[in-house]
């Protein structure tokens, strides 16, 4: 049995002893480094510090107690003028008293200027005395808090340009972004002989007001806030009252209450309501009424870009939050209408204004629509006299004009509906219509008009993005309507049955009657079939012995309708008459002639050719004349003067021949219904544009 050496603990032994001596190393330096520590001046440090900073401290004191302020006014205005942005100065005299809780600040000819862009408007703002007071702990962690802030003899010169700027805006953007305005909290605030220049380009506005507080000590009357003042608005006589609770003890977490009440020419408003947080004018809400003879006209009060209508006078509640403005449960007339509904406008980051509405009537008088369209409404009913068409009273088509800058300037998404509509001589009884506007390109889809048998599609886009002559582009459809119902003809009408048709027409014009003026496309109505008062029919060929004798015995007999198509063609304003066809049992009419859109004239010409022989039949059409408010039916005398000389000449030579030219062998055929009808419903193919 082998005898078992001892394991080799050398190399143990070895880490060991080297581990203990770094160990004891460590220590001696550790102890060492404290003691070098304990060694060295930190109290003498400490006193040195100290007093560096009592020294500055006392200085700071001495400084604040026996500075001339006066003397400091300079560097006092420049620290300012860098911090707004506006160049400011202290031109009287200067008084600070710092030792309190709430310094006082005392200053007498203050100055602000306005920033660069506006330095051809001379001063923002002249203050003859101007005392405050801060609360001075909030002012250590940045935020501005004030106690008092008493002006007198304050007078502020506002201005905003054509562009939207404003001389009170940070930015140059900023007025038209619609960013609020907001002041610091002021808890005691008032003014004595303050005035208030306003010039605003944009608007075409000015007004010189006068603003004041009144505090009283009574408890029942704690006095009051108040602004007013006079100017013009678009040349017309402009008045502004704005009152409110007195601005003392006014607290940042209780809303202020005020009223105001706006006079600009006939517009009337007048507002009551509260701030929610006070000096933050961005969040508010009023009650408002207005009344006035035209909605378009609060475009220089409100920047909404809203249609002509008659005169109004409407309630509903108006808020403000941040960038959007919201009027909620509109009520009220317009003309003899009722107005319901609901709106919000928004700046938007380009800073035009984006209306987003829903309105509805339950009743609408159809003058109101003409007014809204730019027509000519019966007497009292017109919106103004600037409202009234300038042209011809006879004329039917509207003359008001788009105001192309007022359409570039604003986004819109509209709906409206009119559950009924009143009128004596148009077959309507329901309208709808979904405005979208974008960009200067106004479109009117879809538009409904609901008639007493029928409805009318359609939509309407007017482009003034690139001209200020706009493009106008309109397709509109009529379906399920019947004739006697779109052409009122009296109590028996002479001609009845279906009515289909389609107008599709482009041209350019700031109104509906120069578009009209310009327009090119094509026009067509298809009667798939109806009934015809034989009399009538027979009066198209001038039948002397049958629709005469019918006529006078007033036979109300009718004949089957087989079809009719009337398609014209638009180039620049004037209707030619392609396919003129009304095909009846006994009867084959052929028209021809024109419509004229520039100045509303008809001239027409409607021939029938029987297809049965007649005995005695004048060759003289029967012709549509005259302006389109009153047409003028007729014979073609020329035609039948003809006729008459040839019977003449025969009757030299035989008594019976002198009846040739009046008899008519009857040799007209059918027309061919479902080619004619085929091309009068054709859908709209792309190259038509």
């Amino acid at each position: 049995m082998t005898e078992q050496k001892p394991p080799d603990n050398s190399r143990w032994t070895a880490f060991r002893n080297w581990s203990g001596s770094q160990a004891s190393r460590l220590r001696d330096a550790s102890i060492a480094g404290w003691a070098r520590l304990r060694a060295a001046p930190w109290p003498r440090i400490g006193v040195w510090a100290g007093g560096a900073f009592g020294v500055l401290v006392l200085t700071l004191v001495l400084f604040l107690s026996f500075a001339d302020w006066n003397a400091l006014r300079g560097p006092i205005a420049g620290f300012a003028s860098a911090a707004t942005g506006r160049p400011i100065a202290i031109t009287g005299n200067l008084q600070v008293n710092p030792w309190s809780w709430t310094p006082r600040l005392h200053a007498r000819g203050l100055r602000i200027g306005n920033q660069h862009r506006f330095n051809a408007r001379g001063q923002f703002a002249e203050i003859a005395d101007a005392d405050l007071k801060i609360k001075l702990l909030p002012l250590l962690i940045g935020r501005f808090d004030i106690v008092s802030l008493d002006l007198s003899g304050a007078n502020v010169a506002l201005y905003r340009g054509a562009d939207g700027d404003a001389n009170w805006a940070s930015a140059p953007g900023a007025a038209r972004a619609g960013k609020p305005f907001k002041m610091p909290a002021i808890r005691h605030f008032s003014i004595r002989d303050g005035h208030l220049l306003f010039n605003d380009d944009e608007r075409h506005l000015t007004l010189n007001a006068a603003f004041t507080t009144e505090e009283v000590t009574a408890p029942s009357n704690g006095g009051r806030f108040a602004l007013s003042g006079d100017g013009h608005i678009n040349d017309q006589p402009f008045r502004l009252t704005l009152a409110g609770a007195p601005l003392i003890h006014v607290r940042p977490d209780r809303p202020y209450t005020f009223t105001a009440d706006v006079q600009a020419g006939a517009t009337h408003i007048e507002a009551n309501g509260a701030i929610a947080k006070p000096f933050d004018f961005g969040t508010w809400n009023a009650n408002v009424k207005g009344s006035g003879p035209d909605l378009a006209d609060l475009y220089r009060l409100t920047g909404l870009t809203l249609p002509n209508t008659p005169p109004y006078q409407l309630t509903g509640r108006l808020e403000r939050a941040g960038q959007v403005y919201r009027m909620q449960d509109i009520a009220g007339r317009v003309g003899h209408s009722d107005l319901h509904g609901a709106f919000s406008a928004t700046h938007q980051n380009d800073g035009r204004l984006l209306l987003d509405g829903n309105f509805s009537t339950a009743s609408l008088d159809f003058d109101d629509l003409l007014a809204v369209l730019g027509g000519k409404t019966n007497g009292a009913r017109t919106a103004t006299p600037a409202r009234a068409n300038s042209g011809d009273a006879a004329r039917i088509m509207p003359d008001a004009r788009l105001d192309i800058s007022r359409v570039r300037n604003m986004d819109a998404r509209v709906s409206y509906r009119a559950a009924h509509v009143r009128s004596e001589h148009v077959p309507l009884r329901g309208f709808a219509i979904d405005i979208n506007l974008d960009h200067g390109l106004l479109k009117l889809d879809p538009m409904t008009l609901e008639l007493s048998q029928g409805r009318v599609n359609g939509a309407v886009s007017i482009n003034a993005r690139d001209s200020n002559t706009p493009l106008v582009n309109a397709d509109v459809r009529l379906s399920q309507a019947r004739i006697e119902s779109v052409i009122p003809m009296g109590g028996h009408p002479p001609l009845t049955g279906s009515l289909l048709g389609r107008a599709r027409l482009s041209g350019r014009g700031a109104s509906v009657r120069e578009a009209a003026a310009h327009a090119n496309g094509d026009v067509t109505f298809v009667t798939p079939h109806g009934e015809v008062r034989e009399a009538l029919a027979e009066l198209t060929g001038i039948d002397v012995t049958r629709g005469l004798g019918l006529l006078l015995a007033h036979n109300e007999d009718k004949i089957d309708v087989r079809c009719g198509v009337a398609s014209f063609h638009v180039n620049d304003g004037v209707a030619s008459a392609n396919t003129f066809v009304f095909d009846t049992k006994t009867m084959l009419i052929h028209g021809r002639g024109h419509v004229s859109l520039r100045d509303e004239t008809l001239d027409l010409q409607l021939r029938g050719e029987p297809k049965e022989p007649r005995l005695v039949r004048v060759a003289a059409p029967i012709t549509v004349q005259g302006s389109w408010s009153r047409p003028q039916l007729g014979v073609q005398a020329g035609r039948a003067a003809g006729q008459g000389v040839a019977a003449l000449l025969a009757s030299i030579a035989s008594p019976i021949a002198a009846v040739l030219p009046f008899v008519d062998a009857g040799l007209a055929k059918d027309a061919d219904c479902g080619t004619l009808l085929a091309a009068g419903t054709a859908p709209r193919r792309a190259s038509d544009g």
